[in-house]
């Protein structure tokens, strides 16, 4: 009886350069794809504000009437008071259509303008509480239904297929999203609180914590990155697209992290770049087209990549399963 062993070789991992290189290669000849982020920022830009600041002073002078009886000192509470009040003041409803974590991209959605080229733009205050609740919940549905149409649309150029599975993932999108939000308060609430009470206690344990949160966010950032990917370039539900993403973490981890840690880099980087014009010149127009290219070539790199490395695992099961030890008499 003689065992007989061999070392496979496996084929390297996909690389960094090649996915950006194949994904901006893919959004300059298909540069209609850019559409989403352009109108969204477009409108943010040069459309109305929707804004809540009538409905929210009264709850902001009640807030303050309450501050001010509690010991807190009249400088802090003025600070805050003037804080939130230029925050209600410039918080545009309309920035509400960018969701996360699928969402359409927009440069526009962080600091809202005050101004463009064509002057102040027209203000639409919210009267009432459920008119505000309505149109959060509208502008939540329609930021995931549009997100899901993007992250469809960019997938189906990196991995073509027919337009039929469009609807299926956009209502993967709404399954997908809702559950984030759910686990954003049942989770980020009771961390929030915790947080909020180790730093009453003694800032020293208070930061402990928040930097060991900082180092199991660096380890789920990953995973998390991915986890919608499966929905548009696989068909895949929300489960199996969650799987797909940790099993990809889990066998091409060291690379994948680098890949997402690149994507921010490169897409953070440049948002300082395109936000310096002046809101109110049209040079901030060329910002906007720059942000909206670069956004949806990073997204459709990041399908290139996915989908390599998801090729990759199954080649490199495929040669183990190959190669395992046979015995021969």
């Amino acid at each position: 009886m003689n065992l007989k062993n061999e070392t496979p070789t496996l084929p390297p991992p996909p690389g960094i350069i090649g996915s950006l290189r194949a994904g901006f290669d893919t959004i300059a000849a298909h540069i209609t794809a850019i559409t989403l982020p352009l109108a969204l920022d477009l409108l943010l830009w040069l459309g109305p504000h929707i804004s809540m600041n009538q409905l929210i002073q009264p709850v902001l002078a009640e807030f303050q009437s309450f501050a001010s009886g509690t010991g807190i000192s009249a400088s802090d509470l003025k600070n805050a008071m003037a804080m939130y009040t230029q925050f209600f003041q410039q918080f545009n409803l309309l920035g509400v259509l960018r969701t996360f974590p699928i969402g359409v991209p927009s440069l526009m959605s962080g600091e809202m303008p005050l101004g463009s080229p064509l002057g102040a733009p027209a203000v639409l205050q919210v009267d009432s509480l459920g008119h505000l609740f309505g149109l959060l919940l509208l502008f939540t549905l329609g930021g995931w239904i549009f997100g899901g149409l993007y992250f469809r649309w960019v997938a189906s150029l990196i991995v073509p297929d027919t337009s039929a599975a469009t609807i299926r993932a956009i209502l993967q999108t709404i399954l997908y999203s809702f559950l984030w939000f759910l686990l954003a308060w049942m989770i980020g609430l009771p961390i929030g609180l915790l947080l909020y009470i180790l730093f009453a206690i003694n800032s020293l344990i208070g930061e402990g914590a928040l930097l060991l949160l900082g180092f199991l966010s660096m380890w789920l950032i990953v995973p998390v990155f991915f986890s919608s990917f499966g929905i548009y370039l696989h068909r895949q539900n929300v489960l199996m697209s969650f799987l797909s993403s940790f099993q990809i973490t889990r066998f091409a981890l060291p690379t994948s992290s680098l890949f997402v840690l690149t994507m921010l880099l490169i897409g953070i980087g440049l948002n300082f770049l395109w936000a310096i014009p002046d809101n109110t010149s049209w040079l901030t127009l060329v910002g906007i087209l720059g942000h909206a290219f670069i956004m949806t070539a990073l997204l459709a790199s990041s399908f290139v990549y996915y989908r390599d490395t998801t090729a990759w695992l199954q080649s490199v099961f495929e040669k183990l399963r190959a190669t395992t030890p046979t015995q021969q008499a």
